[in-house]
């Protein structure tokens, strides 16, 4: 909290619902994993899906605020985690995928040749149109801000039209291709108790004119991509550069009931929190697996397969569905898991997978599983973590193994299956990556440092989208407060 003087002045703060934040956002956005209806999906598909993601990978005042989610709980279906952001003046609403896989915010535009047009995940697409907007403007090549993304392959100069350009392939021959438009990021934000609404923030970010492949496909199409990587031309690092938000975000992505979550530009503080260190000078969020674990036993893994050299090593990324090893892990791991429970269920290969016929829950039969990293922290995966069901008839359910093998890549992907029920938390100072088991359905405390120095905290996850006023008090920001309190009383007696 922030120094208070006179006891009366935090008397008042007492009976204030949230605290005021003097710098950074932490904005929180809507997160949700919309699933459409009719759309179940074989492993396999899945599997084609995040080979197209895994392409990707290879090529001032601030307040908080969230939203309730929809979808649904059926686990077996396609679904992706995307917030609704705003865009220009007059603003327009925006769906696009939350992506720790790369690093631009890109949304279609007008003049997009390809762009879906409905989408079946029961949103509307909306089309940027830069001469609609009295706020946007093009970035031209001479443009300081064009060189941001250079370095990292996210832009280049068009002679063409002198535009600031940019073009994306995919491994599965899908790409976007476009040029970057300067305009505003539009957000509310809570400020103590009072909701202050169409804050905004100048950001750089594409405009599509070209989409191909799986992009086009409308049955799980959105508006585009939020990049939320650690290059110049993300958002997040726009927006530090102008002192409007700290240099950390944090997710926490809902597995069950409906999916959805919270996103936030700030640190979501939880006691439980572990943290890696971040592989330096890697394009993405890379972190340093030593080994895995199954029922406690280290598995017979040559630590070189997880080695984080030439471009190798473990991935955190939103983007991918379920959960890449490479051959060498891939195998032991499998093996470990069937021998652990081949007593109580029955194994069978499906499609190439690794499933089980199991006719109680899982939770009692499958052992836990833990990824351990560098700096003592590990990971620890209950089944549904790593198993994904694929149906249920007659009593019994097909549960399989959700982790996929890669061939020849040396290279581990951590995708949604694995990320879900936990906190995250993307220190990009501190250059790590936390985590922490947690029920994303529940109101979190949001941190960011002031422009004093001194940290403040908000409690997220407990704004109803239709009232400025919180519906609960986060009790350790009451406590700390009523224990401050007590502390200045004391003083003056």
């Amino acid at each position: 909290m922030a120094a208070i003087r006179f006891a009366a002045a935090i008397l008042i703060y007492c009976l204030l619902p949230a605290a005021v934040l003097s710098y950074g956002f932490p904005a929180a956005l809507k997160l949700e994993r919309v699933i459409p209806a009719n759309h179940e999906m074989e492993l396999s598909q899945l599997k084609a899906r995040d080979k197209a993601r895994h392409g990707r990978l290879l090529q001032s005042l601030g307040g908080v605020i969230d939203f309730p989610v929809d979808g649904t709980f059926d686990p077996f279906v396609v679904g992706l985690y995307y917030t609704k952001i705003r865009l220009g003046s007059p603003p327009r609403d925006f769906y696009v995928q939350v992506d720790t896989g790369s690093d631009v915010l890109w949304v279609s535009c007008a003049s997009c040749n390809g762009c879906p047009q409905t989408s079946g995940l029961q949103i509307q697409l909306n089309f940027f149109d830069p001469g609609s907007s009295v706020t946007a403007t093009p970035v031209s090549c001479s443009d300081q801000r064009c060189s941001w993304g250079i370095q990292s392959s996210d832009s280049g100069c068009s002679v063409q039209n002198n535009l600031c350009a940019y073009t994306f392939q995919y491994g599965d021959g899908s790409g976007t291709s476009g040029f970057y438009v300067s305009d505003v990021l539009q957000f509310d934000m809570i400020v103590g108790s009072s909701l202050v609404p169409n804050s905004t923030a100048p950001v750089v970010f594409g405009c599509s004119t070209s989409q191909t492949g799986d992009l086009v496909k409308s049955d799980r199409a959105v508006d585009g991509i939020f990049g939320f990587g650690q290059q110049g031309m993300s958002v997040i690092s726009q927006l530090a550069s102008q002192g409007l938000a700290p240099r950390v975000f944090s997710h926490c992505l809902k597995g069950e009931n409906g999916g959805g979550g919270i996103l936030v530009l700030g640190e979501i503080v939880e006691p439980n929190m572990v943290f890696t260190p971040l592989v330096p000078s890697q394009p993405h969020y890379n972190v340093n697996l030593l080994s895995i674990s199954v029922n406690g036993q280290a598995l017979p893994i040559n630590p070189s397969v997880f080695s984080t050299s030439n471009g190798q090593g473990t991935i955190i990324d939103t983007g991918t569905t379920l959960a890449y090893l490479s051959e060498a892990a891939y195998v032991p791991f499998v093996e470990a898991i069937t021998n652990a429970v081949s007593q109580s269920v029955r194994p069978v290969v499906s499609k190439g997978n690794q499933c089980y016929v199991i006719a109680t829950s899982v939770a009692d039969i499958f052992p836990p599983v833990s990824l351990n990293f560098a700096g003592g922290a590990s990971m620890f995966l209950n089944p549904q973590d790593y198993l994904i069901q694929q149906n249920n008839v007659g009593g019994t359910a097909v549960w399989c193994i959700g982790f996929q093998r890669i061939q020849n890549q040396g290279i581990t992907i951590l995708g949604d299956l694995v990320l879900k029920d936990k906190i995250f938390v993307y220190d990009l100072v501190g250059q790590r990556i936390g985590w922490a088991n947690y029920d994303c359905s529940m109101s979190v405390n949001v941190s960011a440092t002031s422009s004093s120095g001194r940290s403040e905290y908000v409690n997220a996850g407990q704004f109803s989208e239709n009232s400025a006023a919180p519906q609960k008090l986060s009790l350790d920001i009451v406590g700390n407060t009523l224990m401050l309190l007590l502390m200045v009383i004391n003083m003056f007696l």
